[in-house]
């Protein structure tokens, strides 16, 4: 049976400055629902996410700030950052761990700048909600094996998809250049590209 994340729920202590500060970074609103002055049900969703972020009032017993560690993937962690602080979002540095793995907890063996070699799962950035609950944006630019299935490929977003156009047009002209021949076939070969590369499975040579 497949169960996919629908909706994580975040402690705010105000709901309407909670709403004005998603909305201004573009998150989409979805719902604003009270049925009474005790109750109040507000749903956004990032860019490109199928889960969406609900906050309100009398929704969770969370005091408002004690979300951590709610992460949201990008496939460029310059580019987010450059977004993130034209919305008035305050996003931090770009980091990496110096684990080199994931990350760990609050700010230990944070270092600045991207990863080294750029590896995709390895770069970070941070940034809070008025309330102080924490988000992080990890860079993915190629996922790792078994994450996705090849069969059930999709994309989340009109941007999402004319990125990884972007990458298989590049990689199919090194293919290109490597065979010494132009590919007649190659609407397939992006194809086969890009379900690969989002699969985490064998590229195409």
């Amino acid at each position: 049976m497949d169960m996919k994340l629908e909706v994580v729920v975040v402690p705010v202590a105000d709901v309407d400055r909670s709403k004005d500060f998603y909305t201004a970074l573009g998150w989409r609103l979805d719902a604003d629902l009270a049925t009474s002055d005790t109750f109040r049900v507000v749903q956004v969703t990032p860019p490109g996410s199928p889960a969406s972020v609900i906050f309100g009032t009398s929704v969770t017993a969370q005091e408002p700030g004690t979300a951590q560690g709610l992460h949201l993937i990008v496939n460029d962690i310059d580019a987010a950052y450059d977004e993130l602080k034209r919305l008035g979002a305050e996003p931090s540095e770009v980091w990496h761990d110096a684990g080199g793995i994931f990350h760990h907890a609050g700010t230990d063996e944070r270092v600045s700048g991207p990863s080294p070699d750029r590896s995709s799962y390895g770069s970070f950035l941070s940034f809070e909600d008025p309330d102080g609950n924490g988000w992080i944006l990890q860079e993915v630019t190629t996922r790792l094996p078994g994450r996705i299935d090849p069969a059930a490929t999709s994309f989340a977003s009109t941007d999402d998809l004319a990125a990884a156009l972007r990458r298989a047009a590049h990689a199919h002209g090194e293919h290109e250049a490597r065979t010494g021949q132009e590919d007649a076939d190659w609407p397939d070969w992006y194809a086969d590209y890009m379900v690969k590369e989002q699969a985490g499975t064998e590229l195409p040579s």
